[in-house]
């Protein structure tokens, strides 16, 4: 279906299995590559709606140097916003559960932005879905903490568990931008690459 990049062999910079679950979701043959410690902070000043986007070309600038010609890299990284703060990876039970209160009853942004990037150019972009959750009980917030262990999400939780089939009242934008990884935009900047 993406003739243009046969050319290509493509790179997934990304330890999520979402993200690979829904990468292999658009037929495409790619391999995993990942680089450690990589640093995911970003200026102060930067306003939230960009910060998606810088943090996925730092990630892909930690990889630029080893492309070959015939390579071409996915980066991404997500953030959950609400209230103009942005909610990264709980620390533990107690941030996990702060984060899913914030969320209770309320509309939050998720932004996850992208780099698509070969030896030779790149494309950047982010995708933002609204999304919202019914009043959540302090029994539901302890029940998903203890049972599906969301410190290596974004605002403490997946849509695609628990939380999202019991909380999850509304959604604006693509769903699947919500699970880490816009594959809809994606397969049309890849069929424009």
């Amino acid at each position: 279906m993406l003739e243009n990049l046969r050319k290509y062999h493509i790179i997934l910079a990304s330890n999520s299995p979402r993200r690979r679950e829904l990468l292999a979701g658009l037929g495409i043959d790619y391999e995993v590559r990942t680089i450690q410690g990589i640093d995911e902070s970003y200026p102060a000043e930067l306003p939230v709606e960009q910060i998606a986007e810088f943090i996925s070309a730092e990630k892909a600038a930690a990889y630029q140097k080893q492309l070959t010609d015939d390579e071409l890299i996915i980066t991404a990284d997500t953030i959950v916003v609400v209230d103009s703060e942005v909610l990264g990876k709980p620390h533990d039970e107690a941030d996990a559960r702060r984060m899913l209160h914030k969320l209770s009853n309320r509309t939050h942004q998720v932004i996850t932005g992208v780099c698509l990037t070969t030896a030779e150019k790149q494309r950047r972009f982010s995708v933002t879905t609204d999304v919202t959750f019914k009043e959540l009980t302090d029994e539901e917030i302890d029940y998903y903490i203890m049972n599906y262990r969301p410190f290596d999400k974004a605002g403490a939780y997946g849509i695609q568990e628990w939380i999202g089939y019991i909380g999850v009242t509304g959604l604006h934008g693509s769903y699947f931008n919500v699970m880490g990884l816009p594959v809809q935009r994606i397969y049309n900047e890849l069929r424009d690459f």
